[in-house]
């Protein structure tokens, strides 16, 4: 009996009952899976492109034999300069993709490369917005270099919220209002992984994916169980809501308006930002409008709180979101927050080392950046070499915890808020010191090791810091 098995992070890794309502697409993959076949999740949580090879690979080696199918999915979080550990350069993970297929070939078993599912994200105007940048691409062009299986998930997830449209598409996912589900009685916004009916829907769109691909062996899918078309959806509950202008505009109101916990007044947000607060005790419901028009509700809790986020990437510039409450006897009265989305980040301004100029062996990197932005990212060859958190007044620096060798390198740094990220700035820099096959160097280690110390106090001198 040969075996399927999933390789990669929480998207697609299988979920227990008391998990509900989050889903992974591997654990329904069975389903559309002929019954001589066997599916095998090794999916886990927190697993990059990276981590998943040093550390879970080579248990799965052991276990492959000739024949069987391994699904490679990453790609979701490997973007992240925000996340320094998960962070992966362009080459970086094309070049770990490289990596797998040789080991699972080595085994006679069959790679398919995956790219991620798309997130529930949709631009103004209602198009399923790109929130993976390049790395779609990355993985479809390490299938084509190696000759590998493709199993094009972005393409096919980004079709099938552009059919479920922004009203439906949430209806997918681990996205709930407060009270919506006994796991989550304040709420839970989650627009990158699946509840049930989505990680099902998914997994069937895998196993089509499967049956077309010229690598996998015939006789692994059931064409029958991938031929039942799903019904859609219904509408999310806030894209049901009758009248909703007639609660803004009322003469006769009761109680007290919703509270904004968050953001801040004022406060720069990213286009897909979440809002939460709190409400009066019998506030059953909560109804969002900009410019007299409606954009959105959400379900009170029983204690009165309330978490939020708009199906629509709100536009740059600044915004005024007005809630209004239902109870019992009425609307409330109205609240209102000011806010400035961002979608762009200006380059950092980098005072230290100057493009050009000279450092010593332990770099030193200094700059500002614009109000908002949280971090710095450094690069070094599209590696993430140092991520540094921006001050409360722009003033950033770090200094690099390794001795450097002597020479010229090329660094890019890079602004990070929320979710994007500047264009990078690229500094040339010379690091001064002793040459690695200088006699100074050369001569202190003819009979001993190089010194784990740095500086080294130890005589003779061995040309370190």
């Amino acid at each position: 009996m040969s075996k399927i098995c999933v390789v990669g992070n929480s998207v697609a890794k299988s979920r227990k009952p008391e998990e509900a309502p989050l889903a992974g697409w591997g654990q329904f993959l069975t389903d559309f899976v002929m019954p001589y076949h066997e599916v095998r999740n090794y999916a886990r949580d927190a697993m990059t492109a990276r981590t998943y090879f040093l550390e879970r690979l080579p248990t799965l080696l052991e276990l492959l034999e000739p024949g069987d199918v391994v699904l490679i999915d990453f790609g979701t979080v490997e973007q992240r300069f925000d996340n320094p550990m998960r962070y992966h350069g362009p080459r970086e993970f094309k070049e770990f993709m490289y990596l797998y297929v040789e080991a699972i070939r080595a085994q006679g078993a069959v790679p398919v490369l995956m790219t991620s599912a798309s997130r529930c994200t949709f631009d103004s105007e209602g198009n399923v917005a790109d929130t993976l940048g390049e790395y779609p691409q990355l993985m479809r062009e390490a299938a084509a270099e190696t000759g590998s299986g493709l199993v094009d998930l972005h393409a096919f997830t980004t079709r099938m919220l552009q059919e479920l449209g922004p009203q439906r598409a949430r209806q997918y996912f681990r996205w709930v209002d407060a009270g919506e589900h006994p796991n989550h009685p304040d709420g839970f916004i989650d627009s990158t992984h699946f509840n049930e009916i989505g990680a099902r829907e998914v997994a069937r769109i895998v196993a089509i994916g499967l049956h077309n691909s010229p690598a996998v062996p015939r006789g692994f899918v059931n064409p029958e169980a991938v031929a039942m078309t799903p019904d859609f959806p219904p509408p999310a509950a806030e894209f049901t809501v009758e009248k909703p202008e007639f609660a803004l505009y009322a003469d006769h109101r009761h109680g007290n308006p919703p509270v904004f916990g968050s953001p801040s007044a004022g406060k720069l947000v990213s286009a897909m930002g979440k809002f939460a607060g709190t409400a009066d005790p019998g506030t059953s419901y909560l109804l969002f409008f900009e410019n007299g028009g409606y954009v959105g509700g959400t379900r009170v809790s029983q204690d009165g709180k309330w978490l939020w986020r708009r199906v629509l990437n709100w536009t740059a510039g600044d915004h005024l979101l007005q809630a209004v409450g239902i109870t019992d006897h009425g609307p409330t009265p109205v609240a209102s927050l000011p806010f400035t989305v961002k979608d762009w980040v200006a380059p950092p301004v980098v005072i230290s080392p100057k493009d050009g100029g000279y450092t010593s062996t332990r770099p030193r990197f200094t700059g500002t950046a614009e109000p908002g932005v949280s971090k710095i990212a450094i690069l070094e060859n599209g590696r993430l070499i140092a991520s540094v958190a921006v001050a409360p007044d722009g003033q950033w620096k770090v200094t690099h915890p390794h001795v450097w060798k002597p020479g010229t390198y090329t660094l890019d740094f890079v602004a990070v808020f929320s979710a994007i990220h500047s264009v990078p700035v690229r500094v040339t820099m010379k690091v001064h010191g002793v040459p690695p096959d200088n006699w100074i160097r050369q001569s202190a280690l003819v009979s001993r090791e190089p010194c784990n110390d740095s500086p080294c106090e130890h005589y003779p001198y061995g040309g370190g810091q």
